[in-house]
């Protein structure tokens, strides 16, 4: 987890149960939203919540099960008009006290993506922070709103067109002119 998120909320691994689960539910107040909803540039976030468990698993590791629940306002893709959307989704991570980060220089990413090293110290603000902005959508788009595909061009400069953007489309018609007896 990133170490400068807008919203924390650390939970030493030391002192959780090593046989029952540890129960949490996480409501940022108005101060720590508008600190997320600016980091993930967002226009308002009227609410977020997690809440789930961390419960022991093995001897040394840790999962965390819990559900992710936000209303939160982007600006749309076309128009920057306001596009308020609604996150309901469940969130997973395996904290494995024996985890190996993969090394080299050309790593391919694991299968499980759900899975980190169990460090001294699980954030579960981090974990917030990091599943709402996975959970964005990622092409907000105000209702009517549409993109007609204008290319500008530098004043004075020849206006574009689709002939212009596909310098191979008349290549279709050279070679037809090559096959052709004189």
């Amino acid at each position: 987890m990133a170490a400068d998120t807008p919203y924390s909320h650390p939970v030493r691994t030391a002192a959780l149960p090593q046989r029952k689960p540890h129960c949490f539910d996480l409501s940022p107040d108005a101060a720590a939203r508008a600190a997320i909803a600016a980091e993930l540039g967002l226009l308002d976030l009227p609410s977020v919540r997690l809440k789930g468990e961390l419960r022991p698993s093995g001897r040394r590791d840790f999962v965390l099960d819990a559900r992710l629940s936000a209303g939160v306002v982007q600006p749309c893709v076309v128009t920057l008009a306001p596009v308020p959307a609604r996150i309901d989704e469940p969130v997973t991570r395996r904290y494995m006290a024996d985890y190996q980060e993969p090394q080299g220089d050309d790593v391919e990413m694991p299968e499980d993506d759900t899975t980190e090293a169990l460090g001294e110290v699980i954030d579960l603000g981090a974990v917030l922070v990091e599943a709402l902005s996975l959970a964005l959508p990622l092409y907000p788009r105000a209702d009517g709103a549409t993109f007609e595909g204008q290319i500008a061009s530098e004043a004075g400069a020849e206006p574009l067109t689709d002939e212009k953007l596909r310098p191979f489309a008349g290549l279709a018609d050279l070679l037809k002119g090559k096959d052709s007896p004189e």
